[in-house]
């Protein structure tokens, strides 16, 4: 089933599907009719808000006097940062900026789609596994520039070496599922509150949809806080010194 094409997607494929047909052709995807998809279009402008909002943002930094706009991301700043130390500890400065970059990234995809005429990129599986993917090369990362490459691997022997052969299978299948429990917690939370809010906005235009729109901004919070709070804990146990 072909999904229904946005405004935006169409002009992508009416003006630009050559454009898109290169970039595909990138990673060995033959050429297409329209080969822009919803998600992918939705993604870009969700990146090009962010860059904008923060291109904005810059020039109005001052610390003598801050403004709104800049007590805003404080606080998210804030946020971040406690949530940080709390679950990686003293060392959490130095992969706040991948936490906040997760979690401002998922939060304006999820948001997204409460604007008439656009949808969440999220509810599609190939964005929640994308972000997923960069978060389980990252915590990797993190977790061997911290131990080193033979320390980090001796997290998955276990306390005990004798329980290697029982523990590595279990501990390599336990990392491998993460991207898939990342991917899929997002994607059906994201998809089943986009389907509710759009089953009620066809119902009624008055009252009860307001009820379920502000329900998907509290579940876009929640998930984009969740898919960033996971991404600590899995950077805090990949960068641990101790057994």
């Amino acid at each position: 089933m072909h999904e229904t094409e946005l405004w935006l997607t169409k002009i992508f494929n009416d003006h630009l599907a050559s454009l898109g047909n290169s970039l595909a052709g990138l990673v060995n995807i033959g050429p297409e009719p329209r080969p822009w998809a919803n998600y992918i279009v939705m993604q870009f402008l969700v990146v090009l808000i962010i860059v904008v909002v923060f291109a904005l943002l810059r020039p109005r930094l001052s610390a003598q006097n801050p403004g709104k706009f800049q007590h805003t991301f404080e606080l998210i700043y804030d946020f971040v940062k406690g949530q940080g130390e709390e679950q990686v500890g003293h060392g959490a400065h130095h992969y706040i900026g991948y936490f906040g970059t997760i979690f401002i990234f998922v939060l304006f995809m999820n948001l997204i789609g409460i604007i008439p005429g656009f949808e969440s990129p999220t509810m599609s599986p190939p964005v929640p596994a994308g972000c997923a993917v960069a978060t389980f090369c990252y915590y990797n990362i993190v977790g061997i520039q911290a131990n080193g490459i033979l320390k980090y691997l001796a997290h998955f022997v276990g306390p005990i070496p004798l329980m290697a052969p029982l523990m590595i299978p279990i501990e390599v299948v336990s990392h491998l599922a993460r991207p898939l429990s990342l991917t899929l917690r997002l994607y059906a939370n994201m998809y089943a509150g986009e389907q509710v809010t759009m089953t009620f906005l066809a119902m009624t235009y008055l009252g009860v949809p307001v009820i379920f729109m502000g329900l998907h901004v509290f579940v876009s919070l929640l998930q984009a806080y969740i898919f960033m709070l996971l991404t600590m804990l899995y950077v805090a146990g990949a960068t641990a010194h101790e057994h």
